[in-house]
């Protein structure tokens, strides 16, 4: 089993061992409510109060307020919800504060989300305003001195989550002093502590969250800093607990865990020093570009945290980069962790300017301080292998499926992998076809689309320099327009294309096994498949196959495994593509899985179904690739089709 080497720290961390021990004998031993007053309750107090005395230390705030929260979202939303009344407050008491929300355009979406939540619910009324970033993603002072003025609440933050882009605070503050501003600043500290220096009593910042778990303290614990004499309202009202600022029992184990965080920065030792993260940054940094000669770096390194590496590789997805890490135990990000699972380009990307498809492929790269030397050469090495998987991945033979916005294309390769016919090539995946069969040296022989109007064989055609449509010609007289490749022949029928193995003469209805377009199932004989490109019908089907139901098609790992040990002939079939097939070989519970990708299954399958009917279990990384293949197989009528439900993920 590959070793995980876990690069997305920016999302979350490992506990330190010395935090968990921390936690653990507070739950065990030190578990008094600290609000009782005898002697247990005395010594969970003590904890409490140093653990306070430390963070001040650590924040550089010996005055103002320090309390715990449960992480970062609640911290903001206090400091949101405190600022919000002090405006409603003053303006009801004729006072001018300013009529504008001012918020940083690459903030995370809980800042501008609980904006908009509070400042309904108080009825303010202020005007949310984003402030734009410049290139470099570092906040436009010009714009925020013409807006100063009327800001009656500014929110920035200290290092940017998907970038690692650190704020130019010192400028902000002087813009906010220069120009008069009323408004109360909040500054989202959740990447800094650890990573930047803070001295939070020498600055003009009233609110400033943090979370724990970025920094090796378990989730649900975090602080929030209020600075003196900054208008404060409690989030949450009740036990009077924190001094009447945050009621509810205090999470002692949290605190004790991140008390242990805090002391080992106060220390010394156990993190690496600026300079040092800044030289494993460097080294992850060259072993990407020796990976990815084409890669991008969406951020300037000169303005990040020593961190965090934010990087595209033109023409590859970040879906596809994550699967291909991810399949040598390497784990990054696309972006933030909180959005990961919508496919829309990158906000904080796109306000930088950076284009939309670059944005959308982007692929964090982010460690913490306690990384070694041993972790970073082992990571280095995993990524090089990454970049060897991703050129060496062999070409494919046969039948591919390409698919997009839910409609499918095909290409066809001769059995070398030297020539290629596109079928319904989808229009947005032609410069990603065209730069793949150039990289393998593959000759595009026709392009043509089965509807007229598609577009994506003129594209693709034109980046190829052959002529879209079908260029088909009689092979004898009479006979059908066709196109050889390989022992193949594609032949023309109306509108449909016919493929199967020629007799020399010409193709034998017996021996049509693909079929493209439209054409009558009772023209089809039983072993054809039916191959097409429109949205809201299935991709692939077979003539007078009967769909079969999903029931009992999810298998969890135990479950899979003991199928595959009652049945001697069952095949476990893993449908990840190549470069991650390439980078880590797919296994389950030490058995070895066949390698057929998913774009290429519909081609295998028409050989599954021709011969005796024999048990599939199909495996990817998660389990959503492997239940399409389930699917697909039991659409086609095969009765005996599983996949692994969760994947490798979870399959221990």
């Amino acid at each position: 089993m590959i070793i995980e080497l876990y690069l997305d720290a920016n999302a979350t961390s490992a506990v330190l061992p010395a935090a968990a021990a921390a936690a653990n004998a507070t739950m065990q031993d030190c578990f008094g409510n600290p609000s009782s007053s005898h002697a247990a309750g005395l010594r969970a107090k003590a904890l409490l109060d140093a653990t306070r005395a430390a963070a001040r230390r650590v924040l550089g705030a010996a005055r103002g307020r320090v309390m715990f929260t449960s992480g970062a979202t609640e911290g903001i939303q206090t400091a949101v919800l405190s600022a919000l009344c002090a405006v409603r407050e003053r303006r009801l008491r004729g006072i001018s504060c300013g009529d504008l929300l001012l918020v940083g355009a690459t903030e995370h979406k809980a800042v501008p989300e609980s904006l908009a939540h509070w400042n309904r619910l108080l009825g303010t009324g202020l005007e949310l305003r984003t402030l734009p970033v410049d290139a470099d993603g570092r906040h436009r002072l010009d714009l925020l001195r013409e807006l100063a003025p009327r800001a009656a609440f500014v929110c920035t933050m200290a290092a940017n989550n998907e970038t690692g882009i650190v704020s130019d605070l010192d400028g902000i503050a002087a813009v906010l002093r220069d120009t008069a501003s009323p408004a109360l600043w909040m500054v989202d500290c959740v990447q800094a502590l650890g990573k930047l220096p803070l001295a939070l009593d020498r600055t003009r910042i009233d609110y400033a969250p943090f979370s724990g778990h970025k920094l090796y303290a378990p989730k649900g614990i975090g602080m929030l800093y209020v600075r003196e004499d900054a208008p404060y309202t409690p989030l949450m009202c009740g036990g009077g607990q924190e001094g009447g600022q945050r009621s509810g029992t205090e999470n002692m184990a949290g605190i004790a865990a991140l008390g242990a965080v805090l002391g080992a920065l106060e220390a010394g030792g156990t993190f690496r020093s600026h300079a040092g993260l800044l030289a494993c940054r460097d080294r992850l940094a060259a072993a990407l570009r020796q990976a990815f000669p084409d890669l991008v770096w969406n951020a300037p390194l000169a303005h990040a945290l020593p961190t965090t590496l934010n990087f595209s590789v033109p023409g590859r997805s970040s879906k596809e980069l994550l699967d291909l890490f991810d399949a040598a135990g390497v784990r990054v990000s696309a972006g933030s962790a909180c959005s990961a699972a919508k496919t829309a380009p990158s906000h904080v990307l796109d306000a930088m300017g950076v284009p939309p498809a670059r944005s959308a492929a982007a692929v964090r790269m982010s460690f913490g301080p306690l990384v070694d030397d041993a972790f970073v050469d082992a990571a280095c090495a995993r990524i090089l292998d990454c970049g060897r998987a991703l050129t060496a991945a062999s070409a494919p033979a046969g039948l591919q499926q390409l698919e997009d916005g839910g409609a499918s294309g095909w290409l066809l390769f001769d059995p070398a992998g030297r020539e290629c016919i596109a079928i319904d090539p989808p229009l947005a995946l032609a410069p990603r076809i065209a730069a793949d069969l150039r990289a393998r040296s593959c000759r595009l022989t026709a392009c043509f689309d089965t509807s007229p109007g598609a577009g994506g064989a003129d594209a693709l055609g034109e980046l190829m320099a052959v002529a879209p449509g079908w260029p088909g010609r009689p092979t004898a007289a009479g006979a059908p327009e066709s196109i050889a490749l390989g022992q193949d022949l594609l032949v023309r029928n109306g509108n449909a294309f016919l493929l199967g193995r020629t007799d020399g003469a010409g193709l034998p209805g017996h021996a049509v096994r693909f079929v493209f377009g439209v054409m009558p199932h009772e023209a089809l004989i039983a072993a054809t498949v039916l191959c097409c490109h429109r949205m809201g019908e299935p991709a692939v089907s077979r003539p007078g196959a009967d769909a079969l139901p999903e029931d009992g098609m999810h298998l969890d790992a135990a479950a899979a495994h003991a199928l595959l040990e009652a049945n001697p002939d069952a095949l476990l079939v893993d449908v990840r593509e190549p470069p991650e097939h390439a980078a880590g070989a797919a296994r389950l519970r030490g058995r070895a899985a066949q390698h057929v990708p998913l774009s290429q299954l519909a081609g295998q399958a028409a050989a599954w179904l021709d011969g005796a009917a024999r048990p599939l279990v199909f495996v990817c990384r998660s389990g959503n690739r492997s239940a399409r293949a389930a699917r697909l197989l039991r659409g086609l009528g095969h009765a005996q089709a599983w996949h692994v439900s969760g994947g490798l993920a979870l399959a221990g």
